[in-house]
């Protein structure tokens, strides 16, 4: 009986040992967890069937937010209004939930892909208008970013001439008025319409080890980021007003180097177990960029012209980019970009920047335009090469190539413009009298094209204005001039331009007679 009458006692013992064991087993919970530790009391009613405690706030233990945090925030569901996607396999060697990186190859160019994915009726603005993308080749580690400027410096100084980041023109498609200021070395710039199909190709000329501390060899290259800026146009017509951002981690390995890695790190996962793999990303083929905050530094993000660029020239568009459909650019007058003895070493650099001699800058900083007319020909291929040399001396001697077809027009109608025609005519007569005036016209590429962009120069209107163009033939008959009738014309050949206004729109019919 007696031992009946302790059974209670024991198991009160017992269980009261299990609490003191589980609080202490607790304890590392809540010094981790810092003031807000919970006691054995607390969590019987987490265990419980509701969950809840009296206070309300079990939910919000900092346990549970880990858990939590998890799983996809509302933001990482919502649609971008831009996507960019870099043409570039992504590394294999990279843990669950850390960011892609991507190997380049230093000057090879890879493609980034402009998509439009915006949702019907979103950002409204910007139909059939352009917006602007802004390209930086920045430091990914926050040690470098502080010193940026200082590393950009030095790298400019150990490659004169050499820029960090390009666009690859011919390769590209659909941007427009492309630009890259001589001062940012890493920053390129253009204009694109996010209706039609745009990809760039972009050129990275720097390697990651070119910014390491120590340099003795095997070190591991510094990461950089690609990012990638868009804006659209403010009520001032200038591109200030930010749309969407976005980045991805890259490194930059001399030529062929950024396969061999590549290659290196898909061997080293194929050597792991089936349990290690799972803590790895798997490489895909192109690597897509991510939200991220725009670049502070954009106090260049303007209208304005770069220095070094000729503010005279109008935009040009490549592939299926033909500027602002609803503003036509009217054509430059033609301008004379030869070099003068009178030219200071300031403006001699502006004037090689021009004319592509970009990388020679730094070798001619104070080369005035008196001194460099002076250099003979030899002296310019010893110090440009013989193939930049040729090029150089012909600028510098100002050598015109010989058009392939000249042909000679005179108007008939003094001028296409109606409403100038009768202020024309008096002019014309005060001044010479004699309408028989005849103009050349240089033709390159020998298409109707160029013809009616040479026709609508020479008389300062805008090309739309010109329908079509027809050569009388026989009888009085009016041919429609193609590109094979353009290539048979004969050199300097003369030709009267008659103007017949066009019946269903405000443009005109040119008559070559």
């Amino acid at each position: 009986m007696a031992w009946a009458l302790k059974l209670p006692l024991a198991d009160e013992v017992i269980e009261s040992g299990l609490v003191q064991d589980f609080d202490a087993s607790l304890s590392g919970i809540g010094q981790e967890l810092g003031a807000g530790a919970y006691s054995m009391s607390t969590f019987s009613y987490v265990c419980g069937p509701l969950m809840f405690s009296p206070k309300n706030d079990v939910l919000a233990l900092p346990i549970f937010k880990q858990e939590e945090s998890s799983l996809p925030p509302d933001n990482e569901n919502k649609i971008l209004p831009f996507q960019y996607v870099l043409c570039a396999a992504t590394s294999p060697a990279v843990k669950l939930h850390d960011e892609t990186l991507t190997y380049l190859n230093q000057g090879q160019s890879y493609e980034i892909r402009m998509l439009d994915n915006r949702k019907l009726g979103e950002l409204p603005e910007i139909n059939g208008k352009l917006v602007k993308s802004i390209f930086r080749v920045v430091f990914h580690d926050r040690r470098l970013q502080y010193t940026e400027h200082q590393q950009l410096e030095g790298w400019r100084w150990n490659r004169p001439g050499d820029r960090i980041l390009d666009i690859d023109i011919p390769m590209s498609v659909g941007i427009i008025d492309p630009r890259a200021n001589p001062t940012q070395l890493n920053t390129v710039e253009f204009l694109w319409d996010p209706a039609k199909r745009t990809s760039v190709f972009i050129q990275v000329h720097c390697i990651s080890t070119e910014f390491t501390m120590r340099k003795h060899g095997g070190e591991k290259g510094v990461p950089f980021r690609v990012q990638i800026d868009t804006f659209k146009e403010n009520e001032n017509g200038e591109y200030t007003e930010h749309l969407h951002s976005a980045s991805c981690q890259i490194k930059v390995f001399k030529p062929k180097g950024a396969d061999r890695k590549q290659k290196t790190d898909r061997e080293k996962m194929e050597k792991r177990t089936p349990h290690e793999k799972e803590k790895y990303q798997p490489s895909y083929e192109t690597t897509i960029l991510t939200e991220c905050s725009p670049w502070p530094e954009i106090t260049y993000v303007n209208n304005s012209p770069s220095p070094g660029f000729n503010s005279s020239h109008s935009s040009f568009s490549l592939g299926e980019g033909n500027g602002s459909p609803n503003h036509q650019p009217e054509p430059p007058p033609p301008v004379t970009d030869n070099l003068l003895p009178t030219t200071t070493p300031q403006e001699a650099q502006q004037w090689l920047h021009r004319n592509r001699f970009s990388t020679f800058t730094r070798l001619f900083t104070n080369f005035s335009g008196a001194d460099l007319l002076k250099l003979t020909r030899d002296d310019v291929i010893q110090i440009c090469g013989p193939a930049d040399g040729i090029r150089l001396f012909n600028a510098l001697k100002g050598r015109m190539v010989r058009p392939r077809l000249t042909i000679y027009v005179c108007q008939e109608s003094l001028q296409l413009r109606e409403q100038q025609q009768q202020q024309q005519q008096q002019q014309q007569k005060h001044e010479d009298g004699d309408s028989n005036v005849y103009h050349a016209i240089y033709l390159e590429e020998l298409t109707a094209v160029e013809l009616t962009e040479k026709i609508a120069q020479l008389f300062s209107i805008s090309p739309c204005q010109i329908s079509q163009i027809y050569k009388q033939g026989p009888t009085g008959i009016h041919v429609l001039i193609s590109d094979e009738m353009i290539q048979n014309f004969q050199e300097e050949a003369c030709f009267i331009l008659d103007t017949m206004k066009a019946e269903t729109s405000d443009s005109y019919h040119i008559i070559l007679k």
